[in-house]
């Protein structure tokens, strides 16, 4: 395991961090992006945008069944 200064490593912002939680969401990662976040993500601030987009995903897939019982029956 190599260990890091801390002086040198510089912090992701919090838009890279909604990106690298919405790109696993997709599935899609490089290993070499994997690898810079594992780097410069805090994991505190990773839960917290995994826990905010599941719960807007769920809210999301709620409001569009919600939406679609309420259609009138066009049959």
């Amino acid at each position: 395991m190599k260990s890091r200064d801390p002086k040198l490593v510089s912090k992701a912002s919090l838009w890279r961090t909604v990106q690298a939680v919405l790109w696993s969401f997709v599935g899609l990662r490089k290993g070499s992006e994997y690898q810079q976040d594992v780097e410069k993500l805090n994991p505190f601030h990773i839960i917290g945008v995994g826990i905010g987009a599941a719960l807007l995903f769920v809210l999301g897939l709620i409001a569009l069944v919600n939406w679609v019982v309420a259609q009138p029956n066009v049959l």
